[in-house]
C-alpha cells in the first residue's frame, strides 16, 4: 500500500497560480503512475494529469493542457502539479493517486489515494 499526502491548496483569484505537492510513502516502488484528479461539488471525480515514473512521460486532460504541469521527484517520492492561469471552474478538491497501470485516466485504476486538498478560484 502507498500512502499519499497532498498539500498546497488554497484560495486564489482567477489568473493566479498554485503548486500542489503529493508526498508518497510505503510501497512506492509498486506504483508505475502517479495522477492528479479533482472533484467539484455535485460532480464526478475527473482526471487532471498523470506521470509515468519509468520514463517521466506526462499526459493531461484537455481542460488543463497548456495551463497545468505535472512533475515528479523520484528522490523525494513527491509529485507536483503546477497550476497556472487558474479559472473559477478549476475549483475543486484535488486528489493525488497511484496506479500500476501506465497511461490510465480512470479513477478505478488507481488503488491508492490521498485525502485531498481544496483549491478555490474566485472570479
Amino acid at each position: 500500500q502507498v500512502q499519499l499526502v497532498e498539500s498546497g491548496g488554497g484560495l486564489v483569484q482567477a489568473g493566479d497560480s498554485l503548486r500542489l505537492s503529493c508526498a508518497a510513502s510505503g510501497r512506492t516502488f509498486s506504483s508505475n503512475v502517479m495522477g492528479w484528479f479533482r472533484q467539484a461539488p455535485g460532480k464526478e471525480r475527473e482526471f487532471v494529469a498523470g506521470i509515468n515514473w519509468s520514463d517521466g512521460g506526462t499526459y493531461y486532460a484537455n481542460s488543463v493542457r497548456g495551463r497545468f504541469t505535472i512533475s515528479g521527484d523520484n528522490a523525494k517520492n513527491t509529485v507536483y502539479l503546477q497550476m497556472n492561469s487558474l479559472k473559477p471552474e478549476d475549483t475543486a478538491v484535488y486528489y493525488c493517486a497511484a496506479s500500476v497501470k501506465l497511461g490510465s485516466t480512470r479513477p478505478r485504476d488507481f488503488g491508492s489515494w490521498g485525502q485531498g486538498t481544496q483549491v478555490t478560484v474566485s472570479s
